[in-house]
């Protein structure tokens, strides 16, 4: 048998435990400065101190050995929320709120979410493919190689089963694992503004069955917030999705306290996202029924607005990850080093509980953590090498990415 052996590289990574990393195991990693790591047919054979890797990379009839130059590595990031699947940008929302539009006067102005929906609508399959290439290679730029994609931007059956074959496609065509997530529930349609429960009613009698039928999507969200769907409309939902199969995410509490997290704790979602408004009491509910909270400080950045309060969920036992919400409106960020970089400095994260919550968590969140999240002998071999000596470097060198080679399941991608 053929094997790669990588090294002359300093190594950190999370270890796996029987559940997210939480509380004081949140920034649980361990280290190499002279490390190695040995991988066959994609999966990690070994992987610590140099001389006790080479001793295993014996073993191989073949082996190749790749000096990293010093380098760090890390495990590849796993970015478990995002929008990225759409077919026009929104640069001139951006300045709406920069004037002082609020997220939600936008949307109720039929911009927004609704915007998107109308590109969608006008571009071929073709054309919502190779916009979303091309915002998926620039994540695997910079080190994601793992992403969650949400539907969302079409709010029709037939739009919303357009999206998710373009998730399947990208699923097909990139080096990436692809997590695809059906959100028909991203937004109330004109047609029904004035009666929610009935779109909700067409979601669960056609689009839920019609997406279980297409088999892409493993997920169902919800925005569950004031001015899109209410507490009692998400759990109708998220309850028929279940019944069909399908893993659980809920968008709660990002504008305003409405009790969605306490609703994710109710039903045992697997994931959380947002929570900048969620109050204290949810928050702990949310720990003792072990949701991940999938915090997005690039969007808090790009809409200036507070950050979610991670260290309260890490001090109450939430398991934190990382995700960037890439999107075309209120959050146009691809780039995991920058998340990694605001957690770091403006949401108080220890760098080892960013990398974990960038790279294992996640993982976790998709439900994963078999396969990829840390760098340990039977998971994929994707790693990340970085310019520096720590994954400290995400943090220091603001600005730009340290991510200097990307490899999926051994091989280099980027």
């Amino acid at each position: 048998m053929s094997a790669s052996l990588f090294t002359n590289v300093s190594i950190t990574t999370p270890i796996s435990g029987e559940r997210p990393a939480a509380g004081s195991e949140q920034g649980r990693v361990v280290s190499w400065e002279r490390g190695a790591l040995l991988a066959c047919d994609g999966i990690i054979q070994a992987v610590g101190d140099e001389d006790e890797v080479k001793a295993t990379a014996e073993a191989f009839d073949d082996v190749t050995e790749e000096d990293c130059d010093g380098c760090c590595m890390i495990p590849g990031f796993v970015d478990p929320h995002t929008h990225i699947c759409f077919a026009a940008r929104r640069e001139k929302e951006f300045s709406m709120r920069l004037a002082g539009k609020t997220y939600l006067e936008i949307l109720a102005a039929g911009g927004g979410i609704l915007s998107s929906v109308k590109a969608v609508e006008g571009a071929t399959e073709e054309e919502l493919f190779e916009e979303t290439l091309s915002n998926v290679l620039s994540a695997l730029s910079t080190g994601t190689t793992t992403m969650e994609i949400k539907s969302g931007y079409g709010l029709t059956t037939e739009l919303e089963l357009k999206m998710l074959r373009v998730i399947g496609r990208i699923a097909e065509e990139t080096p990436l694992d692809i997590v695809p997530t059906f959100m028909g529930a991203h937004a109330v349609p004109p047609a029904y503004k004035s009666d929610p429960d009935k779109y909700i009613d067409l979601m669960i009698s056609e689009m839920l069955p019609a997406v279980k039928a297409q088999g892409i999507a493993k997920f169902c969200d919800v925005f569950c917030e004031e001015g899109v769907f209410t507490v009692p409309q998400s759990r109708r939902l998220l309850q028929a999705a279940r019944d069909l199969g399908m893993g659980l995410r809920i968008h709660a509490d990002e504008v305003f306290d409405t009790d969605g997290a306490g609703l994710a704790a109710e039903l045992g979602t697997i994931s959380a996202e947002h929570l900048l408004a969620a109050n204290e009491k949810n928050l702990a509910a949310m720990g003792r029924a072990g949701v991940i909270a999938d915090l997005l400080p690039a969007t808090a950045y790009s809409l200036k607005k507070p950050y979610a309060p991670a260290r309260k969920m890490i001090d109450l036992g939430v398991p934190v990850a990382l995700a960037t919400d890439c999107n075309p409106g209120s959050c146009f960020c691809e780039s995991m080093p920058f998340v990694v970089g605001l957690a770091v400095m403006n949401m108080n994260m220890t760098v080892e509980e960013a990398l974990v919550g960038a790279t294992l968590n996640p993982a976790w969140s998709l439900g994963m953590q078999d396969k990829i999240g840390s760098l340990e002998k039977g998971k994929q071999a994707d790693f990340l090498l970085l310019d520096g000596e720590t994954p400290a470097i995400l943090a220091y060198h603001a600005g730009t990415s340290p991510v200097v080679e990307v490899y999926k399941r051994g091989v280099y991608v980027s």
